[in-house]
Formats: C-alpha cells, structure tokens, sequence
C-alpha cells in the first residue's frame, strides 16, 4: 500500500495540541507516484476588500480572502467552491496562537496557491470539474465558518459566518450569479462548513440552478474516545461557546439538542435538504490521532505505534477502530438511503481525498470495486448514476494511500 510521510510529526503533533487541532493533513509529501501534467497551476490570493466594512474578518481583524480560477469553454458557467480546512480555535490561548498564522490572518497566508485534485485545471487529473470556475475559500476564522462575536480583551473576531456571507456576496458579483450549476466542497473542518453550509449555498440561486454539496473527511463523529470520554464533544463545546456558533447553527437541531451536538454532522445530516455527497475513510486518521487516542486520552503512549503506522496496530486496537466505522456506518445509514445523497467511505487510514492529486485521481488512486474517487463524485453529481459505496473492513482495501508518520525531528 502506498504511504505518505510526515517529517517531524511528534514536534507537530505537540504543537498542533497547542495551537487547536490545527493540523493540515492536506500538506504531507506523499512517497509514490504523482499525476504528471504540464507545469502547476498556481493561483494568487485575491482578499476582499468590502469585507471589512462588514465586520467579515480574521481572527486578528485583517481581510479574508479566497483563491479564483476561471472556468473555459462549456465550463465558464459553472461554479465549484471550496472551503478550506485547518482545525478550530476553542479556547482564548488557542485562538490567539492561531491569529499569528494563516489560519487566523491574512497577514500570513500564501499569496499564491497550487491548485490540484478537485481543483486541477487539466482533464487528465480532474476530468469532471477541470474547466470550471473554481475558487478555494481561505479560512481564517477557527469555528468552520460559523462563529459570530468579539472578544475585546483578547482583540478577537469570531466571525466566521460574516466571511461566508461575504465571500459568497464577493464570487456572485465575480460572475457566480449567473451560474447553471455549483458544488459546495470542504475538506475536514472545511468538510463540516460545507454540511452546515450546503442548504445556504443553495438558497443564493435560482430553482433552476443545480446545486448539489460535498463534504470531504468532514463526518466527525461524537464518540468515545480509548479512555471512555469524549474528547471531541468536549473540545466543539468551549468552541462553541467561545465563539457563538450556536446562533448559526440548525434550529431543527437546536431546538432539541444541546448546541454542541448540533455542531457535529451527524446530529444535522437529517436537516440538509440539498443533495449531499460524503467522502470519507472509516478509519479517519485525525479523529484517531486526535480524538480518539489522543495523548491526553492515552498518557503512556500504549497507542503510539498504532496512531504512526496502522499496520502496528494490535488486535484489540483493530477491534476498537472497527466499532469506530460501525458507528460512522450506523450515523450515514438513514442519510444514504435518499437518492439524492451520494456516498463513497473507504477503509483506509486517510483523512482529506478530494484535495490531493494521488488520492482523487490518478493511475493508482484508491478506489472500491475498481471505481475511483473523482470518477464517484462525477458520476452522482451529473446524475450518471447513484453512488452509495461502502467498502469493506480494514485490511481488506489493498488500494489504500495510508497516511505513515515517523518520529523524526
């Protein structure tokens, strides 16, 4: 099975403890085959200037921003956006460690970046959605674009929803107005977004536009973590609560349910009423690393080896991991039976498969009964046919790009 390799892990893994799930799992070098096709598309920052009079900002109050490539030809009138992703922010300490980096400011993003996977401009990596008009929304905000309010001791904006609002006002008068067809995409907290989002998006255009959502590695899941807590619903609360998510979230959730479970997926999944496809492994590598056996839930490391390598896992630990994906399946069980929604959840320890050109599509992607990713996504979304894959338990997917880490600094 192909591997990927994260240089340094351990000092990362601390540090992103500290900084609030802000690891990009999207950024590892992947050791294998790559997709070759002419030089890389490479696309700058573009910020948007009305935001500010909006009050849509940062964490540090700079300018939010996103990332355009015009779509050509039958494409010029089609719309794919992306959220990105990049953990939260659930704490004041967290946040303000956050301000200081691209995940908080604009002051510090990329002024130009690659587009691949989803968002390559070249049929032979992106076959569906290469000549449409594609954007990557930066983020920016630590709440999944969801957090309205302000905290002036700390000079604080929590004002993820306001960079939604804006940004999608911005890319309607860029032309997005007159599109005939969209799709809302996220990876991982930018997964989560798209979910929240979706029915949103949806509402800003006509009856007749088609408009349909997909969430990559964004089903994470409330669930008990190896030291029988739960470490995820714990942390989604002081987020929640800090940054006033609650008032963006579902009253068809909330009117019911704590706000903080109406943060998760699987508690709104019922209430999106827009067609909805989800990407996801069953054995996501964050929620492992980072939820399920973090260090806080497993101080004397008896999960270190399993949460590097999978193949180091013992049996106990596989037993463990296969009553997670019985609930990730048991969570998306009612949701795929509507012949709207589309599936694809794969047995590999992955997380983010859409952003990534080895994994979306190429000669050796993964794939489930010899159908790939990108060939899924394309053929749910055009109605070509409906998509409800469902692989078998791990180790049975020989096609896997498993995510290696070593200890290296």
């Amino acid at each position: 099975m192909k591997s990927f390799w994260v240089l340094g892990f351990v000092s990362l893994l601390l540090a992103g403890c500290a900084r609030g799930f802000d690891l990009n799992w999207t950024e590892v070098v992947y050791d294998g085959e790559v997709a070759v096709g002419g030089p890389p598309l490479f696309v700058p920052l573009t910020l948007i200037q009305s935001a500010a009079a909006k009050g849509a900002v940062c964490l540090d109050g700079s300018l939010p921003g996103y990332h355009l490539h015009r779509g050509f030809g039958y494409g010029a009138n089609s719309w794919l956006v992306q959220l990105e992703g990049g953990g939260w922010c659930s704490d004041i300490r967290m946040c303000l460690y956050r301000k200081k980096t691209r995940r908080g400011s604009s002051y510090y993003m990329e002024k130009q970046l690659q587009f691949t996977g989803i968002l390559s401009n070249k049929p032979e990596e992106n076959p569906d959605f290469y000549n449409w008009n594609r954007v990557k929304i930066r983020y920016c905000d630590g709440a999944s674009f969801l957090g309205e309010g302000y905290n002036m001791a700390a000079g604080l904006f929590f004002r993820g929803q306001r960079i939604w609002l804006a940004a999608m006002e911005d890319l309607m008068s860029k032309g997005m107005r007159d599109a005939n067809q969209a799709l809302l995409t996220g990876c991982s907290a930018g997964g989560l977004a798209a979910i929240h989002h979706c029915d949103g998006f949806h509402a800003l255009f006509p009856a007749s536009t088609k408009i349909k959502c997909l969430a990559d590695a964004g089903m994470f899941l409330d669930a008990v973590d190896v030291a029988g807590r739960r470490t995820l619903r714990s942390f989604f609360g002081g987020l929640v609560n800090l940054q006033g998510v609650s008032r963006n979230l579902p009253r068809t959730c909330t009117s019911h349910l704590n706000p903080t479970l109406c943060f998760f997926p699987q508690n709104v999944l019922s209430t999106v009423q827009t067609p909805l496809f989800l990407l996801n492994s069953a054995y996501d590598v964050w929620q492992l690393q980072e939820s399920l056996a973090s260090k806080a839930a497993d101080p004397h490391g008896y999960w270190q080896d399993c949460n590097m390598n999978n193949a180091k896992c013992n049996t106990g630990q596989i037993q463990f991991l296969q009553g997670f994906r019985n609930q990730m399946l048991n969570c998306v069980e009612k949701f795929s039976l509507s012949s709207k929604n589309g599936l694809f959840i794969n047995s590999c320890f992955a997380h983010c498969q859409s952003e990534r050109q080895d994994t979306w599509f190429g000669n050796s992607s993964p794939a489930v009964s010899n159908k790939g990713i990108a060939e899924s996504v394309g053929d749910w979304y055009f109605d070509r046919s409906q998509v409800k894959i469902i692989d078998c338990p791990y180790p049975c997917d020989r096609t896997c790009h498993n995510l290696v880490f070593n200890g290296k600094h």
